[in-house]
Order: C-alpha cells, then structure tokens, then sequence
C-alpha cells in the first residue's frame, strides 16, 4: 500500500488517537503523581517544586492587613520594629512576582527566601499571641502557614501509588464484588439467553411481535432500569421484595437491599433481567447461521432434540458463544451505572465494585492519582479476560467456521 492510500486512514488514526489512546495515557500519566485537586498543594502534576504566587500574594494581603490592626495593641517598641520589618518583606518578596500569576517555577534562593520569611513571621505571631490579647489570635496563625504552604514540592510518587493499590483491602473487595457479579450475570445471562434464542429462532405466529417484546428490558436505559428495580425492592412498598419474603426466599423484605448477600442478589437479578435479550439477540444471529439440512441429516441418523443441541448447536455457535461473552464479560464487569443507581455500592460496600470505588475516589475525593490507579488496574483486568477468552475458548473471532 503506497503514500497516498495511507492518507485515506489518517483521519481514523488522528480520531482513535484523540478519543482512545489520549484519555487512555492521561490516565496512565495521574498514576505517577499524588494528583488531589482538593489539596492546593497537589492540584496539578509537578515534577519539581512549584509557587503559588496567587496564594502568597492573597496571603501576604492578609497577613499585612491584620498585623496592621494588631500593632497598635503592642506596647513593646521592638516588637513594632519586627511587625514592620516583616510587612515590608512581605512586600518586597511579593513584588518579585508582580508580573507573575498562577504557579511557576522559582530559585532555590527564592525559596529559601520565603522559607525564611514564614519561620520569622511564624515565631513572631507565636510571641505576640503569648504575650497579648490579639484580634486575630486564630486566623492570623493559620494565615502565616499559608506563605510556607505557597511552596509547592513535588507531587511525584512513581510506582509508589501500584503498590499501595496492591495492599488496600477495599480495592481487594471491590475486585471481588466485581468478579462474582460478572461470573453469577454472566453464567445466569448465556444459559437463559440461550434458551430465549432457541425461542425466537422457532417459526411461530406473531414472531416478530415476540422478537420486539423480549428486546424491551434491554432497550430500556440502564439508569431508568435501576431506578425501576430500586421500587420493585423497596423493603416497605415493592412488590418484589414482598414476593420474595411470601415465598420464604428471605426472612425480611428490607433485607434485600439493606444486607450485604441481598443486595448483591438484587444487583445480579436486575442485571440478568435487562442483559438476558442482548445475549439472545447475538446468540441468535449465529442460531440463524446454522444450515437446517444438518439437523435434517440428524433426524436421518436417529438423532434426538438433546443430542442435536449438543453435537449440532452448541459447536456450531461457539464462535457466537465466544462473542456473547466476550461482550458480555467486558461490560459486567465494568458495571456502574446499574450498581450506582440501584445501591451506590452499599450496604457497607457489600456491593462496591471497582468502577464505583474509583468513581468515589476520583469525584468524591477528587484524588484523581489514585483514582487513576484503580481505573488501571480494571484496564489490566479487562485486558486478561479478553486474552483468556480468546486464548482458551480456541476461536478466531475473524473466522466464520
């Protein structure tokens, strides 16, 4: 293929570059630094140290402001001396920066400088606060760590963030909740999906209607579905959780969303409610591919129903098989919006899966450094079962036979 046949691509490559590969190294990048847009000190990405000249120009604002209203509460001459040598260093070091906003970076002569200044004036308000009644006995103290805390250190932590992921027993949980609610919908998915495509591939009257009804819970939004289930479980009012204590299946209806089995138990059913068609529908795409004149051939050699499903259907669909749990496997377990909606992880986290830990910890705390850890590791995770799928069911998705 020449020059002008690789420009034809270039736009799909620039496309999948911008929206696939860039978020995917954004986060790869948060990983190495305690990134926590809730500490100013850590609000960026900073290799090396940092200064905040918006945070020490505001502070130095203050911290002058209030000295002035202090200084004429002090009786001893000198230490009117020392509040005035410090305002006035307070403005002189700001004015280096006047020019400057935002964080940049500064000399080590800089630094010191300011590290100077905030020993002085912390031992300075320290003193004034033991010897007189200050107007701003509280705030004033607090203001002077500001000018320490306009020094920005370096926020990078290398591998150091993958090893504490590896020793947090939530994320141990989570990993577990997210693996048996992929492996219970999952299982429970194929073999009633399976049983429905066997259905829809029967020629019966009014089969189109019957193909767009069982379609329905699947075409329903996953948030509305949630919402939907939450009602139907409701421990007071939902007719779900009413059935179920009726017939014995659970002690209490409030048990079913507020115990940790329960919950995981409704958070399975209403996955597998809405997901069930969406394995029929591809399963039976490869029902379809199946020539009728091999069960014909079947029947000649004595063959019954169960033996034509096992010796005929079933390896005849493995590649659809393959397919099905490829898609479906991804999707369960980077389950979200089902879980979040319906029990937002509880009760006491019985139900936290890795997707919601790390929502909680990316926009909850906006800690997005270790947020983005944890979303790696469900990257490495979806990477495996995808090889092992392939590897293992021994399929080439590429080919038909």
């Amino acid at each position: 293929m020449g020059f002008k046949e690789w420009l034809f691509i270039v736009p799909t490559i620039l496309f999948i570059a911008i929206f696939s590969l860039w978020p995917v190294f954004q986060s790869l990048t948060y990983t190495f630094f305690d990134y926590q847009l809730n500490d100013q000190q850590k609000a960026g990405l900073y290799f090396s140290e940092r200064f905040n000249v918006d945070l020490y120009k505001e502070t130095s604002l203050y911290v002058s402001m209030f000295l002035d209203e202090e200084q004429q509460n002090v009786t001893d001459s000198g230490e009117q001396g020392e509040i005035q040598r410090i305002k006035e260093r307070l403005a002189a070091t700001g004015k280096q920066f006047e020019n400057e906003k935002g964080v940049i970076k500064i000399s080590g002569d800089q630094r010191d400088e300011v590290s100077a200044l905030h020993t002085d004036a912390k031992g300075l308000v320290d003193r004034l606060n033991g010897k007189y009644t200050l107007i701003h006995k509280d705030d004033l103290p607090a203001l002077v760590e500001d000018i320490q805390n306009s020094i920005i250190p370096s926020n990078f932590i290398g591998l150091k963030g993958y090893a504490k992921v590896f020793t947090d027993d939530r994320v141990g949980k989570a990993l577990w909740n997210t693996t048996l609610f992929t492996a219970v919908s999952v299982f429970l998915e194929l073999v009633l999906g399976i049983g429905l495509a066997l259905i829809l591939n029967k020629a019966m009257f009014g089969q189109g209607l019957v193909r767009t009804t069982s379609l329905i819970p699947w075409a329903i939004p996953t948030a509305v579905a949630a919402m939907m289930w939450s009602y139907l479980y409701n421990g007071s009012s939902g007719i779900v959780a009413h059935f179920f204590e009726n017939i014995g299946l659970i002690e209490q209806s409030q048990d079913l969303l507020l115990s940790g089995p329960g919950a995981m138990a409704s958070s399975i059913f209403a996955d597998v409610w809405k997901t069930t068609p969406y394995m029929a529908l591809l399963l039976l795409a490869g029902l379809q591919n199946i020539p009728k004149s091999l069960y014909e051939a079947g029947e000649i050699d004595g063959a019954g129903k169960i033996q034509s499903f096992f010796r005929i259907t079933l390896p005849l669909l493995k590649p659809s098989i393959l397919v099905a749990l490829l898609f479906r496997t991804l999707d369960a377990f980077r389950v979200f919006d089902l879980i979040y909606v319906l029990t937002g992880g509880g009760p006491g986290g019985d139900t936290e899966t890795l997707s919601i830990y790390a929502y909680k910890v990316m926009f909850g705390q906006t800690n997005f450094g270790y947020g983005s850890i944890i979303v790696m590791l469900m990257f490495v995770c979806v990477a495996i079962i995808a090889i092992l799928f392939v590897r293992f069911l021994g399929t080439n998705l590429m080919e038909k036979n």
